[in-house]
This record gives structure tokens, C-alpha cells and sequence, in this order.
């Protein structure tokens, strides 16, 4: 009986054509920008759905991945241009111009929100029809902002060692710990402001072992914040005699939008003590420290995310239907649909809404 020949075996990630192609970007080195947003683990489980995936040569440096540990994983290690050159391309933060001008027309860009968006960035993207999303902007069908929540605790959390580095001798400070110790007393941190971030700063350094006081413009929030931090973090609305005594002790001082607008007073400067640490987080991304951590959290995120486009069809078929992902779009085939960047250029935004209805399904 003659044996049957040998067929070869079609390797399913070699030769399956992708269902989608995504580029990743290495950030531009003139920036500060060190966070990547997936690791190599989470590449591979992508490839294995059917992303195909390109990225820049050396993208994961700063998050301490070389480029043979993302090729061991499927992906391919590749050219900016070729990375550019895919369905859907994904960077932490904007690109330039010329960057976005040799993206496929027609092809989605995702990054983070970016208010001051240039002008001529946001022309690029209309002449080239690129459907811009920004991610922190997503929310799913129970209105959790799974991307924005991910980024803003651990920025909370960093923001702790921020302050720990600068009451160190290390960071020049006075050379103490923020928790207290037997006949010592710990570090008096406040908080000034509303949300994910603060709140997580704040389970930060309460685990620290600091004494910490929220103050907030807005009782409900101040509600919230007691349930999600717990009885040993202290909870006061800004009055003006409240809010001097607290700058007048505190050792961190961490600042953030409140509930309802407020500036931090100029004067209460002078009130503060001489080495007191003050980090405000509207200006500053202390996640930025720890861009590792930033990789493995928001990879989780974009796996579901990018399964469920694979699911629906296309990113275009989510803009379609989920509101959670329409709420994201920053321009949509050749369309400004952003109002705050139309106003803020001077441009005239289309309704999204409008658009959808007249796009065939």
C-alpha cells in the first residue's frame, strides 16, 4: 500500500490574509511621550484574531520591549511609512501633518484627545477622508470610560510618587516619608478636585501611610469620593477659612478640575509651608513615569475593543451604531464633527448624526 504524500501545512498566521491591518507609531523623539499602548503579549493574541499588525522599528523602547520581542509575537516590525500606510494606525498622541499625509485615504487614526489639535493637522485629516478617534473618548453602553478611567488612576497613582521622590533627599525635598512612624507624624496631603484621578491619588497615598484631605466645590462628589476611598480619607467642601488652614499645613498640596471651575487663589501661596510639594495634574502626565504599566492596562482595554470591531465588521460599522464609540469622533470621512476644534480654528463642524443617517448601512 503506497503511503500517502506529505501535504504541507498551512500555517493559519502565515498566509491567512488579516481581517485588519494596524499600524503602531514609536512617539516622536522630541516629545516627552514614553507610554506605548500595547505590549508584545497583547499583540500576539491580537494577530491570533486576525489584526495584522505593523509597527515602527523600536516603539517599544521606552516601555523596555525590543522590536524581536513584538516580532516573536507576530507582528512586523516595519518602516514609519508602512506603519502608516494601514487600516487603522494608532499613536499615543497626534501626529503631524506630513505624517497623516501618507496615511491611506479613507484609514482611521486612534489617539489620545487632543484639544489644541493644529490646524493644519486637522486639514490633512480631511483632505485624506481619515476618520479620527480618540480614545479616552470612548465610553461603553453603561457610560464607563474604560480608556480615560485606565489612564487617569494610574496618572493618580503616579502622581503619589511624584510626591514621594519630592520629599526625598533624592528629589531635593526635606528628606522624609509621607507615612508616620512610632512618635512621628505622616505627611499631610491635599487634594483639591473631582474624579477618577484624584481618587485614585488619594488610595495611593493613604496606602502610603499619609493623612489626606478631598476638597471639592461639590458635595455630591465628595460622596462619591468617601465610597470609593473609604472612612480614612478626609472629605471637606472649599470654604476660604477651610482651604487656608488646610495649604497652611499640608506638606502635598495636588491639584485638579474641580466639579465646578475654581482657581487655586495666588495668595494662598504665602500660606504655604516653605518645602511643601505642589503637582498640578492639569499640566502635568505623571503616568508618564511609568509607561509599562500604561502598556499592560491598556492593552486589556484595546483587546476587547479591537475584538469587537473584528466582530461588527470594521471600526466604521461601530461609528455606526454604538453612540459609546460615536462620542469619539473627532473627523469622519472628510468631516469636522468636533465642535470645540471647529470653534477653536474657526472651522464649521458637521453634525455626525447627519452624516450616519445618510451613509448606507
Amino acid at each position: 500500500m503506497t503511503s500517502p504524500t506529505p501535504q504541507p501545512c498551512e500555517s493559519a498566521t502565515a498566509t491567512r490574509k488579516p481581517k485588519l491591518t494596524l499600524g503602531v507609531l514609536n512617539n516622536y523623539r522630541d516629545s516627552d511621550e514614553t507610554r506605548l499602548f500595547l505590549t508584545p503579549e497583547a499583540c500576539g493574541m491580537l494577530v491570533t484574531m486576525g489584526v495584522g499588525i505593523l509597527m515602527e522599528s523600536e516603539a517599544g523602547i521606552d516601555i523596555t520591549y525590543s522590536d524581536e520581542a513584538y516580532a516573536s509575537n507576530g507582528v512586523e516590525i516595519t518602516t514609519r511609512t508602512r506603519a502608516l500606510h494601514c487600516d487603522v494606525v494608532l499613536s499615543v498622541r497626534s501626529l503631524h501633518a506630513n505624517d497623516i499625509n501618507h496615511m491611506r485615504p479613507g484609514a482611521t487614526l486612534m489617539t489620545l484627545s487632543d484639544p489644541e489639535l493644529p490646524r493644519d493637522a486637522v486639514q490633512a485629516l480631511l483632505d485624506r477622508n481619515i476618520t479620527l478617534l480618540a480614545l479616552d473618548s470612548i465610553h461603553s453602553a453603561n457610560k464607563q470610560y474604560t480608556f480615560a478611567r485606565v489612564l487617569d488612576e494610574i496618572d493618580g497613582r503616579a502622581a503619589i510618587l511624584y510626591a514621594q521622590e519630592g520629599l526625598s533627599f533624592l528629589g531635593e525635598g526635606k528628606g522624609v516619608l509621607l507615612s508616620g512612624l512610632a512618635g512621628i507624624e505622616p505627611c499631610e496631603v491635599l487634594i483639591i478636585g473631582e474624579g477618577w484621578r484624584v481618587q485614585s491619588a488619594a488610595k495611593a497615598a493613604l496606602s502610603a501611610g499619609a493623612r489626606v484631605t478631598l476638597m471639592d466645590n461639590d458635595i455630591s462628589s465628595l460622596f462619591e469620593a468617601e465610597r470609593n476611598c473609604g472612612p480614612m480619607l478626609d472629605t471637606t467642601a472649599i470654604h476660604p477659612h477651610v482651604l487656608y488652614n488646610k495649604v497652611k499645613s499640608a506638606d502635598v498640596i495636588i491639584l485638579d478640575a474641580c466639579t465646578r471651575e475654581f482657581s487655586f487663589p495666588k495668595q494662598l501661596s504665602a500660606a504655604m509651608k516653605d518645602n511643601v510639594y505642589l503637582l498640578d495634574l492639569s499640566v502635568t502626565t505623571p503616568s508618564l513615569i511609568v509607561p509599562r504599566t500604561v502598556a499592560m492596562a491598556v492593552s486589556n482595554v484595546l483587546i476587547n475593543f479591537l475584538s469587537e470591531t473584528l466582530q461588527m465588521g470594521g471600526i466604521q460599522r461601530q461609528i455606526q451604531t454604538l453612540p459609546g464609540v460615536q462620542a469619539a469622533v473627532v473627523t469622519y470621512q472628510g468631516h469636522l464633527v468636533n465642535k470645540l476644534i471647529a470653534v477653536r480654528h474657526g472651522l464649521y463642524a458637521v453634525n455626525l448624526s447627519m452624516l450616519l443617517s445618510a451613509t448606507p448601512n
